[in-house]
């Protein structure tokens, strides 16, 4: 076994997809995930589709990608949020209006998780078993932040491989090497306030 087989292993959560109540997909300027939430709606998997953006905290806008997801109806480019970006993505793919749940407040990941939690509670949706489109880097802290929010819910990842960083070439470049190892610290970094408070509550 590779040394580094254990951070593999940690970041990229994989999972068979099977019948859900609802479908996450956490916000970005990718397509991809939102069609693969796209595909797994069309074969029945779950009923609601839920994308969640606003847009980057560090960039402070949205800018959508140049492609043929990237023109409005009005024929112009531009999207105000990730959200709109991605229920556009999904229409295109003939996912229905009914199906959507939009949120478009959030900014960062645990945010797409806590405003996610937010819209499933104000609709009284069910989400005992859900399905989460992602990118395959990101799984694991994506899992982990939804999991905190939704922890009554089994989750299954669905991930997709985005900027060619997958768990079979991770390491083969400095891209794939800095964003993986990324994921790592944060995984650690960005959960100090959620375990105190759970320290809190156990006391």
């Amino acid at each position: 076994m590779k040394f580094y087989q254990c951070i593999t292993d940690f970041i990229f959560v994989a999972d068979e997809p099977k019948p859900s109540d609802i479908i996450f997909v956490p916000g970005g300027n990718y397509p991809e995930a939102a069609l693969l939430a796209a595909e797994l709606y069309k074969k029945g998997y779950a009923p609601y589709i839920l994308p969640s953006g606003k847009y980057s905290i560090l960039a402070g806008k949205f800018d959508a990608p140049q492609s043929i997801y990237s023109e409005t109806s009005s024929g112009t480019v531009g999207y105000e949020t990730e959200c709109d970006y991605l229920c556009a993505v999904l229409q295109q793919e003939g996912v229905p209006e009914h199906a959507l749940i939009r949120e478009n407040q959030a900014t960062f990941t645990y945010e797409n998780a806590c405003y996610s939690r937010k819209r499933v509670k104000e609709l009284g949706l069910k989400a005992e078993r859900a399905l989460l489109c992602c990118q395959a880097f990101h799984a694991r802290r994506c899992l982990m932040y939804y999991q905190e929010q939704f922890p009554e819910t089994q989750f299954y990842v669905c991930p997709v491989v985005t900027k060619g960083i997958s768990r079979d070439t991770w390491y083969q470049s400095e891209l794939g090497i800095e964003t993986v190892l990324g994921e790592l610290e944060r995984c650690g970094r960005q959960f100090h306030e959620i375990m105190r408070e759970y320290v809190q509550q156990a006391l």
